[in-house]
């Protein structure tokens, strides 16, 4: 199989467009609210005018939810409140209607895509287009082994490379990014941390459902173990993700690199997103622009690569529920952006006062 050149995303991907975003904001200054009394929903609207190349900026009509699933061999050292290889039954929730996700989406009307890219169970069990893009089951323990061979995460790359292209050629317009896991908060904090230089303690979160102080530190050792795996190999994005990735984080890095390509804008859900978005920056440095944080999870990874990207998070409520719930939130709040940035009126130009005239001087006689 041959392997992925990940510098092309490098000459493949550009800023949104600054022109449109100079015409955004001179348009911002004409309307009858005052430039700045909108506080973050100005930036916003020309935020998403300058990534649709258009002024007045478009309403988001057609977005949705897309979630990346797969389990990951280190829950198995119990770094989480969930079983190894519970992700199944976390799928089948959200397939069934019967998650937060599930429900708000429903209530926004947004349709939910689920990916399964290497969940451990029986692929018989759920429909052929939730799992025809899934390159193994499970993940290896990133502890003591490679995630994934170089072969699958290349696969998995590429997986999230053509499902960019898929929502992008269907008429997404925005796209609101989750994943659905068990272990995969640990796998990355590894690489928030291996690409931010830090210790594991400083990116250790407790996960969505919380662990207790004896997993924390569990979580904790493993994170630290994996990190001396990730280290040798930082220089190859891609070898990264083989080594203490999994499926999920490689096709959702894809993911998003070919949406950034393809000028599709991206909501942010948690720290697994989060730390694919910032193996994407390392590949391409223009790519974040095309991103969004939905949301402040709580998990210090996310914090740390939200601020080596800087991204600042839309909301803060405190979501740790993940599977893209906290993003999916924010989503009325871009909406409310656009629809303020193209429906406001303009002042009125004003009426240019006519010069009095000189009275007529008799005529001399």
């Amino acid at each position: 199989m041959s392997r992925i050149d990940l510098d092309d995303f490098t000459d493949l991907i550009e800023r949104p467009d600054g022109g449109v975003r100079r015409d955004a904001e001179a348009r911002r200054e004409r309307q009858i609210v005052p430039p700045g009394a909108l506080g973050r929903l100005d930036e916003l609207g020309e935020w998403l005018a300058a990534a649709q190349g258009a002024v007045p900026v478009r309403p988001v009509e057609r977005p949705r939810v897309v979630l990346f699933a797969g389990d990951h061999g280190i829950a198995e050292l119990g770094v989480s409140a969930r079983p190894a290889g519970g992700a199944e039954r976390l799928v089948r929730a959200v397939l069934e209607g019967a998650s937060p996700v599930a429900v708000l989406a429903r209530r926004l009307e947004v349709p939910v895509r689920v990916v399964d890219m290497a969940l451990d169970c029986d692929p018989a069990g759920f429909p052929e287009d939730v799992v025809r893009h899934r390159v193994r089951r499970g993940s290896g323990r990133i502890d003591i082994e490679d995630a994934l061979t170089l072969d699958e995460a290349g696969a998995a790359l590429r997986a999230g490379v053509a499902l960019a292209d898929e929502e992008a050629d269907s008429g997404t317009d925005l796209v609101v990014l989750g994943d659905i896991s068990v272990g995969g908060t640990t796998s990355a904090a590894v690489i928030v941390a291996a690409l931010c230089g830090t210790d594991a303690s400083v990116v250790t979160g407790r996960g969505g459902l919380a662990i207790d102080d004896l997993a924390w530190m569990r979580k904790c050792a493993a994170i630290r173990d994996a990190l001396r795996r990730a280290r040798p190999v930082l220089g190859d994005q891609l070898q990264l993700l083989a080594t203490v990735g999994g499926a999920d984080l490689a096709a959702m890095t894809g993911f998003l690199l070919q949406c950034a390509v393809r000028k599709l804008p991206v909501i942010l859900d948690g720290v697994v997103a989060a730390a694919c978005a910032l193996v994407g920056q390392r590949v391409a440095f223009r790519a974040p622009d095309w991103w969004l944080a939905g949301h402040a999870s709580g998990e210090p990874g996310q914090a740390k690569a939200l601020d080596r990207m800087a991204l600042e998070p839309l909301l803060e409520q405190g979501v740790k529920v993940g599977e893209g719930a906290g993003a999916l939130l924010a989503l009325p709040l871009v909406r409310a952006a656009a629809a303020l940035a193209a429906e406001l009126p303009e002042r009125p130009e004003p009426i240019a006062a006519e010069e009095p005239k000189e009275p007529d001087t008799p005529a001399a006689e």
